[in-house]
């Protein structure tokens, strides 16, 4: 698999990474990259805004909010949450998540990680979620998006994401920070660089520098990101 790289710029944000998706399944319907972003919540496709985010938090903070047009829950991510794209010809949502899952967890147990993936397509290490990922179905290629928790400020989580009570308690627990770990209050040593750089060792066997021109039409497909929240209390900009 190619590890596709962006040229030196700007910090981008978490919507332009989801149009780069896109653009990697439309132009080369395989590919894998590694990102990190500044505080932003990610909500699924059919969530309710209102219910799953803490709308005043977020402002009064700086955090982004980016709805993503694949299904699945709520994501906080900061720089201490990699965020990881998956793209590949292969169909079908069982057979693509569990070939991710698989290989990911593999990883994982390289690094000397207790790494297991469930039927939920989570990856826990410890009895504790240390990775969530939600499916994409592009017309040239399926896309996952994974999140694996490094070093998450979870303070900052725990007040950005306030998931209804009845959610929390199909899964028995009282607060999304009971559900889930960092890999670094695992003993895991490794730096968030260096993790990253591992998972790319991993997956790929090969790598290819966007051009300029790429950057320019990804940018474009990132317009429609930034339009698709369209509750009136909040404008993503």
């Amino acid at each position: 698999m190619v590890n596709f790289i962006l040229p030196a710029g700007p910090d981008r944000p978490l919507s332009f990474y989801l149009a780069m998706e896109e653009y990697v399944a439309a132009a080369y319907g395989c590919g894998f990259f590694v990102w990190r972003v500044a505080p932003t919540v990610i909500i699924g496709r059919n969530q309710d805004l209102q219910s799953e985010v803490n709308l005043g938090f977020c402002r009064g903070h700086g955090i982004d909010i980016v709805r993503r047009k694949s299904g699945g829950g709520c994501v906080y991510a900061d720089k201490g949450n990699l965020m990881i794209s998956y793209i590949t010809p292969a169909k079908g949502v069982e057979t693509v998540f569990r070939e991710y899952l698989e290989s990911l967890s593999a990883c994982l147990r390289s690094l000397g990680v207790d790494a297991v993936y469930t039927e939920h397509n989570d990856v826990l290490a410890g009895g504790s979620k240390v990775s969530g990922n939600a499916f994409f179905v592009h017309p040239s290629a399926s896309i996952v998006h994974g999140t694996l928790l490094h070093s998450v400020d979870f303070d900052m989580l725990q007040q950005a994401i306030t998931p209804p009570a009845a959610k929390l308690a199909r899964h028995s627990v009282h607060s999304v920070r009971q559900r889930v770990v960092n890999l670094v209050d695992l003993g895991f040593a490794l730096p968030v660089e260096a993790l990253e750089d591992a998972l790319v060792d991993w997956f790929c066997d090969s790598s290819r520098l966007l051009a300029p021109s790429e950057v320019t039409a990804i940018l474009e497909l990132e317009k429609s990101y930034k339009n698709r929240i369209f509750d009136p209390l909040w404008t993503n900009s």
